[in-house]
């Protein structure tokens, strides 16, 4: 190879190998763990313990989604603790007949944190490369600030047993017919 398209080769390679190497952050990845607080055992045939949990959204002021499955239940709630802060809760949980008089509910959780933020506006007028912008106002807007799982096992725990109480309730039910 001359040393002209060396010259040219040389300086393009090196700044794809510093692309490589610079353009992508490490994922981190999390094992496969068998001791989560996302899914429990519950003493009640599958029918009864699903609707244990659709219970136990609905009166803790849970609005459900209305999907086709009806196995997987949705389910959000907000809050405002201050005047510029939303938060809401989003939840779904998903319950299996074990075919043994128990059943295993999955559940999952999110929190989403907003708060209202100013959003300046600008208006831009011009011809061709003679462009000038200049500021016409500003507005408050809900930004989404932070959203994570929801890793307590107290908060799960609680959800849990209030899937129970109901179902028990509802054996309690099936029994006295």
């Amino acid at each position: 190879m001359n040393s002209r398209r060396l010259r040219i080769l040389l300086p393009a390679l090196i700044a794809l190998a510093l692309a490589g190497c610079f353009g992508h952050k490490a994922v981190k990845e999390e094992p496969f763990r068998a001791d989560t607080p996302f899914s429990a055992r519950v003493p009640g045939k599958g029918e009864a313990v699903c609707w244990s949990v659709k219970r136990a959204f609905l009166t803790q002021g849970y609005m459900l989604d209305r999907g086709s499955d009806t196995l997987i239940m949705t389910g959000a709630k907000d809050s405002q603790p201050d005047e510029d802060t939303n938060i809401t809760l989003r939840m779904q949980a998903t319950c299996v007949d074990n075919r043994d008089g128990s059943s295993t509910v999955f559940a999952t959780a999110t929190q989403e944190t907003s708060k209202l933020q100013k959003v300046s506006h600008s208006t831009t007028t011009g011809v061709s490369i003679a462009t000038i912008s200049l500021p016409s106002g500003t507005d408050r807007a809900m930004r989404l600030q932070k959203r994570e799982t929801i890793q307590d096992p107290k908060f799960y725990q609680s959800f849990y047993s209030l899937v129970q109480k109901f179902a028990d309730e509802e054996k309690r039910t099936q029994s006295a017919r």
